[in-house]
């Protein structure tokens, strides 16, 4: 194919990147080191939440910028996602761990709030906390996985992402769309994996 998507696979592929590394930087670094340099339960608690609150609007922006270019590439694609066997199982994957990677990362950050609003020092914060009682050893352990779970659904997303890449080769492209007109008429003669030049 001739036709270029710069802008598109750069929005897919650095917004990709950056929520895959902060979620990944912070399940690690920050939550590490708030656990390390805070001394008492409450302090590692405003240590991470201070650190989580700064990432959260370059997570957002990082987020936008992936959905905007997959979106975008699944516009341009879509001839090939129907054309090409094995295209649309992919792109029905890397769409299903986006949902449970956008769910995790939301949820992270709402136990993330009322765990802050739980160790606040502030008497506004204790009021507020106080309305919405928390048993924060059982959020916490909640926080944990779903902090984990952000990288590894995100990282299956870069697995994903190469996929389709090898997908998009000539060779894969032209066997791929064979296949596919073999699956709806069974009668086609079946042809060898075509090795084209890359």
């Amino acid at each position: 194919m001739s036709e270029r998507n710069t802008m598109l696979r750069s929005l897919h592929d650095v917004g990709l990147a950056a929520w895959f590394g902060g979620s990944l930087m912070g399940a690690v670094g920050l939550n590490g080191a708030a656990r390390d340099e805070g001394g008492t339960w409450a302090t590692s608690v405003r240590i991470a939440g201070a650190g989580w609150t700064k990432w959260t609007p370059v997570n957002a922006a990082a987020i936008a910028a992936h959905l905007f270019g997959s979106g975008g590439l699944l516009a341009v694609n879509a001839p090939r996602v129907a054309a090409q066997q094995g295209v649309a199982s992919s792109t029905l994957a890397k769409t299903v761990l986006t949902g449970a990677a956008l769910a995790a990362t939301a949820y992270s950050r709402v136990l993330g709030k009322k765990i802050e609003l739980a160790a606040s020092s502030d008497p506004e914060d204790a009021a507020k906390a106080a309305e919405h009682p928390l048993d924060t050893d059982k959020a916490r352990r909640h926080l944990a996985c779903m902090q984990w779970a952000v990288p590894a659904l995100t990282g299956g997303l870069v697995i994903l992402n190469a996929l389709h890449g090898e997908q998009q080769r000539p060779a894969e492209q032209v066997h791929g769309v064979w296949q596919r007109a073999r699956s709806l008429a069974p009668d086609m003669p079946s042809v060898p994996h075509w090795n084209l030049t890359h």
